[in-house]
């Protein structure tokens, strides 16, 4: 059996669907990135359930994600480990005898995937700041000095800038040149200097501020 036989047998199907949707989503972020709009921004920063009463969906979930994770890092992991834990399942069972089939494999799958999120997720939160110690509003964002990383920018579709914020945590926003600017290239030390919506208006920032890429003007 070749490897792409293997991936579409019908004993691991549920588990390839779950490997593709992860290549879809990396896919469109990547391509929502380019056009200005991030698909992590649009679907919510993060999932955190703790706290918010004995539900047992709000429970399970709440265990699952202990600290709160970004969404889309959490839905992510949810696909990658079920996807993994399936292929194993099978190819175990195959190795021993036969593979088994779906109504077992994929219960099993998901069980086994269960603590290996919750695992992954506690890991994750320990390194991504939460919403709610570090929040900022993005009008906090105007006159911070960053980095176009898509661009150049102009003033037609929009570009993406990095910019920290006052407690040094990253963001890649969506940016154009202000009206009477020059495209800035990708590379550019930039000024955000005002804000339309979710869309930043930035201009070549000044030598001095060029030194000191984190700092602002406010």
């Amino acid at each position: 059996m070749t490897f792409v036989e293997h991936l579409l047998a019908p004993e691991v199907r549920p588990f390839s669907i779950a490997a593709v949707m992860i290549l879809l989503i990396g896919g469109i972020e990547a391509i929502s990135m380019l056009i200005g709009v991030s698909l992590s921004e649009a679907i919510g920063h993060s999932v955190d359930f703790e706290g918010h009463g004995d539900h047992g969906l709000v429970t399970a979930i709440s265990w699952l994600n202990v600290g709160g994770v970004p969404l889309l890092i959490f839905l992510l992991l949810v696909l990658g480990l079920f996807s993994i834990a399936g292929f194993l399942i099978q190819d175990i069972a195959r190795t021993v005898a036969a593979p088994l089939p779906l109504i077992v494999a994929g219960p099993a799958a998901f069980v086994v995937a269960l603590p290996l999120v919750r695992a992954s997720s506690r890991l994750i939160a320990r390194i991504v700041p939460r919403d709610e110690s570090y929040a900022v509003e993005l009008g906090d964002l105007v006159g911070r000095v960053g980095e176009v990383v898509v661009g150049p920018l102009d003033q037609g579709l929009p570009g993406r800038v990095r910019v920290t914020d006052v407690h040094g945590n990253p963001h890649f926003v969506a940016a154009c040149a202000a009206p009477a600017s020059a495209a800035l290239p990708q590379g550019t030390t930039v000024l955000l200097v005002d804000r339309d919506d979710t869309r930043f208006v930035a201009v070549a920032a000044p030598e001095d501020l060029k030194r000191a890429p984190s700092s602002s003007v406010n």
